[in-house]
């Protein structure tokens, strides 16, 4: 799988999985709630052409020397290419940093942010999630059998700002515009210190719309195969269309489980409530999908993670299906999707089919592989998270090193799912998680001297495979 920390003994002491426990996720919806209407926009955009020149110059040599290759030095000769009336008719042109101007920028304050230390805590925190959720798509362990995809194989970089927009990417078929060989993820500034369910929104965008705009050809196979699923469930062709036409977001969602687990999808459904209780004045997914919206109604997008989960490998999914479908049914009003009522059977029958048809169809871009083949969660998964659990719960600091192989997705689910539980302190949990995948991120061989492009496969080969588990074995006596 993907790159791995390591966690000391004395801190492992869950050896079996916790149970599911929801009693707090109206306190952490809470938070997302305050999280959303936070007015820190974080650093003012570099509009002046010299200034943000000499700024990204300083900022040069703070990146590792894969950045450098990759983001910098292309983004830098587009800049020169532009040149000061160029750059400026690029603002004019998008007033509202939806488009052109939107990406220059963003990819501008990546590099900034990351070269002038802005919230730099959170922001390697931040840097490590998105890393480790790429990586592990990427993994030659993961992807035996599937070529390298045809954009971007480098983690995108991060970035706070436009609370407005909410979590978002720019996937690397957009930033090569610019010559840029690895997308820009956002959260909030906010999200550095509160909302802490957004960090499981990290799974949809990097390892959804990040890997499906690595992938060409891979949005269409699964269009096809999302609409051709729900026509042969006799669901209806409007129906079919609704979902087909948001493939983006739909697998997004799905591919974002995935690699993160139930904990992914219990983020989705805190944070949506959240922003309903900010903006909308009530805590509930919301019911609607209008036409306009690229994004299946809240509702829907809770019985497809209800439907995801319950595909995944690991024993409990089951069970875990049936508290999220749950949780999605207590919000459930009428469902109305482009102007046309559906029920909630039918809603719930369109999703199930939906999660089938993006989880297991073998697409041709991925050489007859399904995405749930490549990534996927099991039962020593939601072992190690146990065990994080304890960590980011436990008293003190928490350890730089953990005995068990985990990976920063493990310790963002560990932390949501113990946020939600009986007594969870959301607060302190965000602070301890923010430490904890700052630890990896130091350690993070894409991030040090070393040119090094997939860290999921900076490891050792060996070849006798007994010698080295009886080595394991002597370590243990």
């Amino acid at each position: 799988m993907k790159r791995k920390a390591t966690i000391k003994p004395a801190a492992r002491r869950a050896e079996t999985p916790i149970s599911i426990d929801l009693s707090n996720l109206p306190a952490c919806v809470e938070d997302v709630r305050r999280a959303a209407l936070d007015s820190d926009s974080g650093p003012a955009d570099p509009t002046s052409y010299s200034a943000l020149r000499g700024r990204l110059e300083a900022s040069r040599e703070k990146l590792p020397p894969l950045y450098r290759e990759v983001v910098f030095q292309p983004y830098a000769r587009a800049l020169e290419r532009l040149g000061a009336a160029g750059f400026a008719s690029v603002l004019a042109s998008d007033p509202e940093r939806i488009s052109g101007a939107g990406l220059m920028l963003d990819v501008a304050q990546a590099i900034l942010q990351n070269g002038e230390g802005y919230q730099e805590r959170p922001t390697d925190a931040f840097q490590e999630v998105v890393s480790d959720l790429y990586d592990g798509f990427l993994s030659a362990e993961d992807r035996r059998g599937v070529e390298r995809p045809d954009h971007g194989t480098v983690p995108p970089l991060v970035k706070w700002g436009n609370p407005d927009s909410g979590p978002y990417t720019w996937p690397v078929d957009a930033t090569e515009v610019l010559g840029v060989g690895a997308g820009v993820v956002s959260l909030p500034p906010s999200h550095a210190r509160r909302g802490l369910f957004a960090w499981g929104a990290l799974g949809h965008e990097t390892a959804g719309h990040d890997v499906l705009g690595a992938d060409t050809g891979l949005r269409g196979e699964l269009e096809d195969a999302v609409r051709n699923a729900l026509l042969d469930s006799n669901v209806g062709e409007d129906l079919a269309e609704y979902w087909a036409e948001r493939i983006d977001e739909t697998a997004s969602d799905v591919l974002g489980i995935l690699n993160m687990g139930p904990g992914a999808a219990l983020g989705l459904l805190g944070y949506f409530r959240g922003l309903s209780a900010a903006f909308e004045g009530r805590a509930k997914l919301r019911s609607d999908g209008p036409a306009d919206d690229s994004h299946p109604a809240d509702v829907l997008r809770g019985y497809l993670a209800a439907s995801t989960v319950r595909l995944l490998r690991f024993d409990r999914a089951a069970a875990w299906g049936k508290i999220l479908e749950a949780e999605t049914d207590k919000d459930v009003g009428s469902i109305v999707l482009a102007g046309a009522e559906v029920g909630a059977e039918t809603a719930r029958r369109s999703a199930a089919a939906v999660a089938e048809a993006i989880v297991k169809t073998r697409a041709r871009s991925l050489e007859h592989r399904s995405l749930g083949r490549i990534q996927n969660w099991r039962n020593r998964d939601e072992e190690i998270v146990a065990e994080l659990r304890t960590v980011l719960a436990g008293p003190g600091e928490p350890p730089s090193e953990v005995e068990a192989g985990f990976y920063a997705a493990h310790a963002v689910t560990a932390a949501l799912t113990a946020a939600a539980s009986t007594g969870g302190d959301i607060r302190r949990l965000h602070e301890r998680l923010v430490l904890v995948l700052k630890g990896m991120h130091d350690r993070n061989p894409s991030w040090g001297p070393l040119f090094v492009r997939r860290p999921g496969d900076l490891r050792p080969r060996f070849a006798y495979g007994r010698i080295r588990a009886r080595e394991r074995e002597l370590a243990r006596v």
